[in-house]
């Protein structure tokens, strides 16, 4: 393998009969291709970060789009000099991306993906509400001007959280619309299809999630506010997606600005 790798970050929520079968055949691939990272497979699609030469992630991807329901496979490319993984990992797990919210079914429920323009169109409307589906040390970093905060520590707290704040939209006799945004797209498309599960019908979700966004919306005319936790050693990224100006703490492992004083709860 060159020294010089791809890396590609993807998903699909697809409907997979047997993703033994397709993990298998993918053991396979990868290990012929040179490739390391992590795919995770389930009955609801396909999840991971992959890292190999350009040829062999473009034989990967084009491997991976095949796949039934895959054509549309979101995939976001970077680089990097040396390998970022140690091995390749291919597992089967009960979901892709874990909300432990009983049997959903995003490949078909999920709600409207808008793209960036769109997005600011729909969320400048007082009239929508807008929910951040990530957990409360990513909304600290930055979040969307007027976006809900669940306040939760993982994602399996989110149906709780959406339940509760459901029955508070019924008490009020409301059914507004809803708008939904996380960092790279996945959470939030399993979040509408929750949220469309329980009863609401005008649900969307911004598609490539808060980096797409800031990769193609210029900041004059973003609605973003603050910068954007990522889980990489960047800890955060702005417009254009530039590094930066958090650092984690060495102690409890939480975001905070480098010229700021942290109140570290370790």
């Amino acid at each position: 393998m060159s020294s010089d790798f791809t890396i590609a970050a993807l998903y699909r929520f697809a409907a997979f009969a047997d993703p033994e079968a397709i993990a298998q055949e993918l053991r396979t691939l990868c290990a012929g291709l040179g490739t390391c990272g992590t795919l995770i497979l389930a009955r609801e699609g396909i999840n991971g970060t992959v890292a190999g030469s350009e040829d062999a992630i473009a034989t990967l991807v084009g491997h991976i789009r095949a796949l039934p329901g895959c054509a549309d496979l979101d995939v976001k490319y970077a680089s990097a000099a040396e390998a970022p993984f140690g091995r390749m990992k291919v597992k089967v797990k009960p979901e892709i991306v874990t909300l432990g919210a009983g049997d959903l079914d995003p490949a078909n429920q999920a709600g409207t993906h808008l793209d960036p323009q769109q997005w600011n169109a729909l969320i400048a409307d007082p009239d929508t509400v807008i929910i951040d589906t990530r957990n409360a040390y990513e909304v600290s970093v930055g979040s969307f001007e007027g976006a809900l905060d669940p306040g939760t520590r993982s994602f399996r707290d989110f149906p709780d959280w959406f339940d509760d704040f459901a029955q508070t939209l019924r008490d009020e006799g409301r059914k507004p619309r809803i708008a939904m945004f996380c960092t790279g797209g996945i959470r939030c498309e399993k979040s509408t299809a929750l949220v469309r599960s329980r009863g609401f019908d005008e649900v969307y979700h911004l598609r490539g999630g808060i980096l797409r966004y800031l990769e193609e919306v210029p900041e004059t005319e973003s609605r973003w506010q603050g910068e954007c936790y990522v889980f990489d050693e960047r800890v955060a990224v702005g417009h254009g997606l530039k590094t930066g100006e958090h650092r984690l703490c060495k102690a409890c492992g939480l975001p905070h600005r480098r010229d700021e004083a942290h109140l570290c709860p370790a």
